[in-house]
């Protein structure tokens, strides 16, 4: 069943002075505002939030019923960074059980609200437990998958030096990035070591903001689908989990759940990794970029590296990817993050993207991914008609 994705909102990433509720609120008025419709018209919302302790408020909820003078249905979801991805699924369930017309997920982080000691505490904190006692951090865990597909494919510094330089470029473009600076390859590689391989420039910022979507079935699309861009709909969606440590895959250089929930995802909709012609990507670190190319099926394994290097994942290339500038450069507030690509994946495909807008997309993919790949849902979704 194709769900209609009727209205987005998105506040700008970074460092905000806003509340988490004002952010959530932010975010929502613009996604009802553009599907024309009103609180009341909302059947059930959910909230993608990763931690509660980044901003202190544990009842987000009731926060955001008061916020937005709602009655209707609220739930949080959370799955580590894949939170906003798995939000987007349990609209689209719900949705699709006949239960509920009309779903608004919106994704939220106030992230720089806490110490810098704090949030790395509270990211690792997605990790294994196993895994943490002995020292353990994301860039650590992602700098291993990094290591093995050097090791296994050739892949280099310089490769991933070229992703974080492809995304800050195209973040220049996105008036609502986290980062506009000029990022070069040179740049990227002379960065401060965080865990090698990966450099400063390879890792994902620290973010607040806030994104929404606002989601109904086929029965009502027309009363919120706006006629002024083409319409857009969720064609297919997969959500796979696999074991929270690395010490239980076979192979880091695959990521079981990505593999999985992409299978699930084009099943859904029918389609095939070929025809997906636009695509935002889980890049919390810049080898998880080339790793998720590889799983989704969208080259062979190993063959990502070629694909970058020969410009084709560049917003002209062949298969562009990132166009919002991807965690690296657009930010990565961790709750929003999975419900931002949806918007961006939307906004590619109805033409709304200005200087980085991607030419003839019809269909686009996401990959929201929770810890070192422990969480994973892939979205498609795929322009309608111009109205």
């Amino acid at each position: 069943m194709n769900i209609r994705v009727a209205g987005t909102g998105h506040t700008p990433f970074g460092t905000s002075k806003k509340e988490i509720g004002e952010l959530m609120l932010e975010a929502v008025e613009e996604a009802l505002s553009q599907a024309n419709a009103k609180a009341d018209d909302v059947d059930t919302i959910f909230i993608a939030n990763f931690s509660s302790s980044f901003a202190g408020q544990s009842h987000l909820p009731a926060l955001l019923a008061s916020k937005l003078k709602t009655n209707a249905e609220i739930v949080r979801v959370e799955s580590a960074c894949a939170s906003g991805g798995l939000a987007v699924k349990e609209a689209v369930v719900a949705l699709s059980s006949g239960l509920y017309k009309t779903a608004l997920v919106v994704g939220v982080e106030k992230m720089n609200a806490s110490t810098i000691s704090e949030v790395t505490g509270i990211l690792a904190s997605a990790a294994s437990p196993d895994e943490i006692i002995h020292g353990a951090t994301f860039p650590s865990l992602y700098a291993l998958i990094a290591r093995q597909h050097f090791a296994k494919y050739g892949t280099t510094e310089e490769h991933l030096a070229m992703v974080s330089a492809k995304n800050h470029q195209n973040a220049r473009k996105n008036i609502l990035a986290q980062f506009k600076k000029d990022i070069k390859v040179e740049d990227v590689l002379k960065s401060k070591m965080v865990a090698s391989p990966l450099k400063l420039l390879d890792c994902s910022p620290i973010t607040d903001g806030a994104a929404a979507v606002f989601l109904c079935n086929q029965e009502v699309a027309d009363k919120f689908t706006s006629k002024e861009y083409p319409s857009v709909d969720i064609i297919g969606i997969g959500h796979s989990s696999d074991s929270i440590s690395l010490l239980d895959r076979k192979d880091l250089t695959v990521m079981p759940a990505v593999v999985k929930a992409a299978l699930k995802a084009y099943a859904m909709g029918s389609i095939s990794p070929q025809q997906i012609d636009v695509a935002e990507l889980h890049d919390c670190f810049t080898i998880a970029e080339i790793v998720e190319m590889e799983d989704l099926g969208l080259c062979n394994k190993g063959q990502a590296t070629a694909m970058i290097t020969e410009g084709k994942t560049a917003i002209d290339g062949m298969l562009p990817i990132n166009p919002s500038g991807g965690l690296k450069a657009k930010g990565h507030p961790v709750g929003a993050t999975g419900v931002s690509q949806v918007v961006e994946i939307t906004k590619q495909l109805q033409g709304r993207c200005g200087e980085r807008q991607v030419r003839k997309a019809e269909t686009g993919l996401c990959c929201n991914v929770g810890g070192s790949g422990a969480t994973a849902v892939v979205t498609i979704l795929k322009r309608g008609m111009e109205r």
